[in-house]
């Protein structure tokens, strides 16, 4: 036999070798799960839209993984979302069997609340988050708060689950941009929470409230006109609310123009699923491919429409670009981000 046909007999064997391995992993991979529970971490108390949006996904994801999963939620509320970031990021497990609904700000919590969340967001591994959002904040009826100018002359109060999430930076937020007369309440351990005191006479408002829940889950209030939208959060207005001022119409100069881009570019990516650090690229690759499956599941999309639970899917490589993208921000940015998110 001549050297070249012993060359290319080698490089067949080689390369025959390689493709044994590649089918023998991709096998290990997609028999990973079978027999695994899949734990799915919320950030919040049970009965918001983020408890019910990780509730939907558990109940159907599991189909779209080979092995079919079954999938375990659990709510660990904690600090405005933090308890569950700081979980997912260096007690759970990082082989994919544990995944977290986080808060959606979780990209911004290290520059906010340095001291409490030292994580890296980069390091996580978002998987896909079913839809992208704009948040409002309203005011009861009772108050007779009909837009941003009434704030300057009446004082009212809003609850938050905590100063460091969407509920109490938020408002903060408007009250240092544009002299609104707005108290913070906090201590609320979910959403759900904050709405039932707004109910009760607590608290007159309720601020970084996701338009897409308070269409699902308090439709009957924007019936009976029981809340005023007095501004909308976000990089771009909602379509259905042509009239509510936009926040970014505030900003009077490009770095709080960009300030407000690094705070508001999380409503993209509103109801964040998300995998540890360190989980095998392989495994992220097919924890993304069956979300994206799910989305386009007739049974999971019967299901959101019932509980009208909005389905925009972002992809979680999307997810990682923005995430990479704002982390990037001039420190200029930043530091003028937290100084208008700091209550004086």
């Amino acid at each position: 036999m001549g050297a070249p046909v012993l060359r290319l007999t080698s490089y067949a064997m080689a390369l025959s070798g390689l493709m044994v391995c590649a089918a023998s992993a991709d096998t290990v991979e997609k028999e990973f799960y079978a027999g695994k529970p899949v734990t799915v971490l919320i950030g919040y108390a049970a009965g918001g839209t983020y408890d019910a949006t990780a509730r939907l996904l558990s109940r159907h994801m599991g189909r779209h993984i080979p092995g079919n999963p079954i999938f375990l939620p659990q709510n660990l509320p904690g600090s405005g979302g933090i308890k569950t970031i700081l979980n997912l990021y260096s007690v759970a497990p990082r082989d994919g069997t544990t995944l977290g609904m986080l808060s959606r700000s979780y990209p911004l919590e290290p520059a906010f609340n340095p001291q409490t969340a030292r994580y890296d967001p980069r390091l996580f591994n978002p998987i896909g988050s079913t839809s992208r959002e704009v948040s409002v904040g309203v005011v009861w009826y009772t108050k007779k708060i009909k837009d941003i100018g009434d704030l300057y002359k009446t004082q009212i109060t809003t609850g938050a689950t905590g100063t460091t999430d969407d509920t109490g930076r938020f408002p903060t937020l408007l009250v240092n941009l544009t002299g609104a007369k707005i108290k913070v309440i906090t201590g609320y351990p979910g959403g759900n929470d904050v709405t039932m005191a707004m109910e009760k006479g607590e608290v007159d408002a309720r601020f970084g409230w996701s338009w897409g829940s308070l269409k699902s889950r308090s439709r009957n209030w924007l019936d009976e006109k029981k809340v005023d939208i007095i501004v909308q959060m976000g990089l771009e207005k909602a379509v259905d609310l042509p009239d509510v001022p936009l926040i970014m119409d505030f900003a009077k100069t490009e770095t709080d123009r960009k300030a407000l881009e690094f705070l508001f570019t999380p409503q993209v990516t509103a109801w964040p699923l998300v995998a540890p650090p360190n989980v095998p690229k392989e495994r992220v690759a097919l924890l993304r491919d069956a979300f994206m499956q799910t989305m386009k599941d007739p049974e999971f999309l019967a299901e959101a429409a019932r509980l009208s639970i909005d389905v925009d899917p972002v992809p979680g490589e999307q997810m990682q670009t923005l995430i990479e993208r704002i982390s990037g921000f001039d420190r200029a940015v930043v530091e003028r981000a937290l100084e208008l998110t700091v209550a004086k």
